[in-house]
């Protein structure tokens, strides 16, 4: 899946946890939804210079956490492991190494209980 098709379907599939998503689709959007986000820290930074105040960094945050979580449960349902392993997120520090590691984690090359392979 390439950039501009990454973005495209995590948006349109808003809300869709089932199924699965390849390694390339979840990269693209999350690499997507970073550099926005540092942009937006940016534009925030110049407007509001005097304050810490980064309403465009936090109603982006609040714009994309729904697709965020839904594309990484779909991640870890293409390696065989469930969508609520992305709760480990809440352990500092080690949740997100563990999640790193799964999300990075090459496709199952069959279908399993969440779908076919994803192309």
């Amino acid at each position: 899946m390439t950039f501009g098709q990454s973005i495209q379907y995590c948006f349109s599939n808003y809300t869709k946890f089932d199924g699965r998503a390849g390694r390339s689709e979840f990269w693209w959007f999350i690499l997507f939804t970073w550099l926005v986000s540092v942009v937006l820290n940016i534009i925030d930074s110049a407007i509001f210079r005097d304050s810490n105040i980064h309403i465009l960094g936090i109603i982006w945050t609040l714009a994309v956490i729904v697709p965020q979580l839904a594309v990484g449960s779909r991640r870890l349902h293409d390696i065989g492991q469930s969508g609520w392993l992305q709760l480990l997120i809440l352990i500092p520090c080690i949740g997100i190494i563990v999640l790193i590691v799964l999300w990075a984690q090459p496709s199952r090359p069959t279908e399993n209980q969440h779908g076919p392979v994803p192309a």
